[in-house]
């Protein structure tokens, strides 16, 4: 199930990002792309945003990538990822985050290229993917080495 969790998150390419500023959750539509694995899933946001200083306050967050507009609703797939994430300070990382971004979102590039963007990064911790109303499957992830 571990497979069919990791292909939709390389499959799809908007999700909805939660994070939070204490009990206040908040959510926004996002367009990201996947490192080759899946491991790491790249965002792009301006610096000014409540987005951008919930994640500062508090980097744990959660991802909703779902397949409503592929499916019939009674095989609607949803995956819930919860994770952590990061702003790429490293120049050379975030060039490539910036790459694949602008590969799978040329509408992007305007964004990409402003000073005040900041390009993140989520590394999933856990997985859950429901399939319809009944069938749910849950997977946690190891931790990358040095983490």
């Amino acid at each position: 199930m571990l497979a069919e969790m990791m292909r939709l998150i390389r499959e799809r390419d908007l999700c909805v990002l939660a994070t939070s500023d204490g009990n206040r959750p908040y959510c926004s539509l996002m367009a990201y792309a996947p490192n080759a694995e899946g491991t790491e899933l790249y965002l792009a946001t301006l610096r000014a945003t409540r987005k951008y200083r919930n994640l500062l306050a508090n980097p744990a967050v959660s991802l909703l990538i779902d397949t409503r507009e592929t499916r019939p609703r009674e095989e609607a797939q949803a995956l819930t990822i919860e994770g952590e994430c990061r702003v790429i300070e490293e120049p050379g990382r975030r060039a490539a985050a910036c790459r694949l971004l602008s590969a799978a979102h040329p509408h992007l590039a305007p964004l990409l290229a402003r000073p005040e963007t900041a390009v993140l990064c989520v590394r999933p911790r856990s997985l859950l993917l429901l399939r319809g109303v009944h069938e749910a499957h849950y997977a946690a992830l190891e931790p990358p080495a040095g983490r």
